[in-house]
């Protein structure tokens, strides 16, 4: 997608330098994933590459950059790919810069999704599009970066990336093959089932209940969304509710449950204990135990 950036600039005065900033982490329960999120006002990137793919969405501004030798301009909402090995730039396309999430996935990874996808090894996916105007994949990625940013269980963190990644595979990749056909086969509901509720203060991934239902990780997201309209990770949470809210009518205190069950800390347990009951845990507590 190539657009003026000349349009960008602003009536606004430009905001100042100090205003930019920048955190760059790995999650090595991730495929030792690196991620960025960034505001950048007057920061321009030297022409380089990454060994990998740099995926991410645009939040506020517009970013231009130098990509196989057109100037691309991405606005706000938009997605952004730079396949592997692709010399590109980076700069503001307005006086008041651009603000990202960018996913830095390897090429194994992206690889291993595409597997996963089509059930067999295929080549790798390219992006011929560097910039891509899609909102709902656009949330789906920002919203997977957030939680990635912010979720405690490599669970929730594994599903959303594959979730998000297989979506843009499937949808935007140069040789785009459909996934492969559904199949509900005996007994991997069970299975999976038994696994996310054995022990709930263990930080399970994805790629374990996967291994027990004997499924890949693509197709048990699918399975689950089809029998209980909810992924693996989030049925998860809902078990741990339950369990939370059977030990506080047991006696247990609210930390005390919250640990039990695998929440980080007591907020995190008010967090999903209000979206499933309304109330918070201190209201179950105060009914049985007569105290907050």
């Amino acid at each position: 997608m190539r657009l003026d950036a000349t349009r960008y600039n602003s009536d606004m005065p430009p905001q100042p330098v100090t205003l930019e900033r920048a955190r760059l982490w790995r999650d090595s329960a991730l495929g030792d994933l690196d991620l960025l999120t960034a505001r950048y006002i007057t920061h321009s990137f030297a022409p380089h590459f990454h060994e990998g793919y740099a995926i991410g969405v645009i939040e506020q501004g517009a970013e231009t950059f130098r990509y196989r030798g057109q100037e691309e301009v991405a606005p706000a909402g938009h997605i952004v790919i730079v396949n592997p090995g692709e010399i590109h730039t980076g700069s503001a396309a307005g006086d008041n810069g651009w603000t990202y999430r960018m996913f830095y996935p390897s090429v194994d990874l992206i690889a291993g999704v595409a597997r996963e996808l089509v059930g067999r090894p295929t080549g790798l996916p390219f992006f011929s599009q560097a910039v891509i105007h899609d909102p709902t994949i656009a949330e789906r990625l920002a919203g997977a970066h957030r939680a990635i940013e912010r979720a405690p269980h490599v669970l929730d963190r594994e599903s959303v990336l594959l979730m998000a990644l297989a979506d843009l595979i499937r949808l935007y990749a140069d040789a785009r093959i459909p996934p492969i056909p559904f199949r509900d086969a005996p007994g991997t509901v069970t299975r999976a089932r038994e696994a996310l509720s054995a022990d709930l203060s263990a930080d399970l991934s994805l790629t374990d209940v996967a291994d027990a239902a004997e499924v890949s990780r693509y197709h048990l997201i699918r399975l689950f969304q089809r029998h209980f309209g909810l992924p693996p990770h989030a049925y998860r949470t809902q078990l741990r509710v339950h369990r939370a809210r059977a030990l506080l009518a047991q006696g247990l205190g609210i930390a005390e449950a919250a640990a039990a069950v695998g929440f980080s800390d007591q907020s995190h347990l008010n967090r999903h204990f209000k979206r499933v009951y309304g109330v918070t845990p201190g209201a179950i507590s105060k009914k049985h135990n007569g105290a907050a």
